[in-house]
């Protein structure tokens, strides 16, 4: 957790500093600087942000290829490597390759001591008398406190501190790229494991119910059985697709209407729906499943046990930024603390646990502003509000 905040208050910091030279371009309208120092400051920025996207991507040989030009500008050194965890080189830019062997056995050292490894002019092997390289540096990189690869460079004068320190600093950024793509994938893979379960929970709970109000209307009026088996099977293929980790909000609404339709042919004339949707939001990306959750909790806990039934109003309004779904029911509603309860205890009891899915992972997603917003009481039915944000960068269908 310490390393996650540090490499958070690391980036703000970056983000701070872009801000301020963007600040300065503005200042400066015929593209000028006022001193050599902001100049410097905003060439070294634009290069690290060049390098930034492949390293999101995690440590690879297209990522390490893309990156290294970017980071050797940084460096100004006649040559500059990746290499992985096993000392394999990713990339390599720059002159000289013929060094490989010299930089694998130093990178081999740096990983199986975990230090910067310095080799002198004296300790190079080369046979070519009009070799520029008069020193390699090796620094680990790591995430997490593990050495996943390294950065060796190559340089045509002494590997001096100032080199050193300053290929360390450079390793250091690329350890925090790498983190950050560990944190991506850490995500992702949270989001799917919780897609995985929601499903489990579907199966249970929808899937026998549909398929006996189908069989019971085989005999009586097949075909009406045979239009529910078709919505039945649009609906499970939807909600068992291995296809992406978001969806448009028109995907899932169609999609929850065929679970509608599967249920009104359970519940008859006590089960009614009412959409307010605003056009203009029908392509916000969402999380996969993330309203259907939301509506099966308002039959199953909401409607189900009412007498007469009741309605459930879903609408989506534009709000500048931001599209805001409200599921709402007049069932029976529930107490607001035992609300709390189970959805602290979803994962473990299962009980509301597509709610607790979801709200964990619309945090995930766009952060913990994005939780799901539950107006409830005993006899007052419940409604669900959800904001989503229009664009948010790496989040498409």
């Amino acid at each position: 957790m310490q390393s996650t905040t540090a490499l958070i208050v690391a980036v703000a910091l970056l983000v701070a500093l872009v801000g301020l030279v963007v600040a300065l371009v503005l200042r400066n309208r015929r593209n000028t600087f006022a001193t050599p120092l902001e100049k410097a400051t905003f060439a070294t920025l634009h290069t690290v942000a060049l390098a930034a996207p492949a390293l999101r991507e995690g440590l690879s040989q297209t990522s390490a290829a893309f990156a290294l030009p970017y980071l050797r500008q940084l460096l100004d050194t006649c040559a500059l490597t990746m290499t992985d965890n096993k000392g394999n080189p990713l990339a390599w830019d720059g002159e000289s390759d013929r060094h490989q062997p010299d930089v694998r056995s130093l990178a081999e050292t740096v990983i199986s001591t975990g230090r910067q490894q310095v080799l002198s002019h004296t300790a190079i092997d080369c046979e070519r008398p009009d070799c520029v390289v008069r020193g390699i540096v090796a620094v680990p990189l790591e995430t997490d406190g593990n050495i996943v690869g390294t950065l060796a460079a190559l340089t045509t004068s002494t590997a001096g501190p100032v080199l050193l320190r300053a290929t360390a600093e450079v390793a250091r950024y690329v350890s925090s790229q790498l983190e950050l793509a560990e944190l991506d994938e850490s995500r992702a893979r949270l989001n799917r494991a919780e897609v995985r379960a929601l499903r489990a929970q579907i199966s249970p709970h929808f899937v026998y119910n549909a398929l006996t109000t189908i069989a019971s209307f085989i005999r009586t009026d097949p075909v009406r059985a045979r239009e529910l088996l078709i919505e039945f099977a649009d609906f499970t293929r939807y909600s068992f697709r291995s296809a992406g980790e978001y969806t448009t909000l028109q995907d899932e609404l169609a999609n929850i209407e065929r679970y509608i339709r599967l249920e009104k042919a359970r519940f008859g004339n006590r089960l009614n729906i009412k959409l307010q949707i605003a056009p203009e939001v029908l392509s916000v990306v969402l999380p996969f499943l993330a309203l259907q959750p939301l509506v099966e909790n308002a039959v199953r806990h909401g409607l189900a046990s009412k007498p007469n039934g009741g309605t459930i109003t879903i609408s989506a309004e534009n709000a500048g930024a931001e599209c805001v779904v409200i599921v709402e029911d007049d069932g029976i509603g529930m107490d607001p603390a035992r609300l709390t309860e189970d959805l602290d205890d979803a994962h473990l009891s299962g009980a509301h646990v597509g709610l607790g899915n979801v709200d964990d992972r619309m945090r995930s997603t766009f952060g913990d502003d994005f939780g799901l917003v539950v107006d409830t009481a005993v006899g007052a039915g419940m409604k669900i509000t959800l904001r989503v944000p229009k664009f948010r960068a790496g989040i498409r269908a």
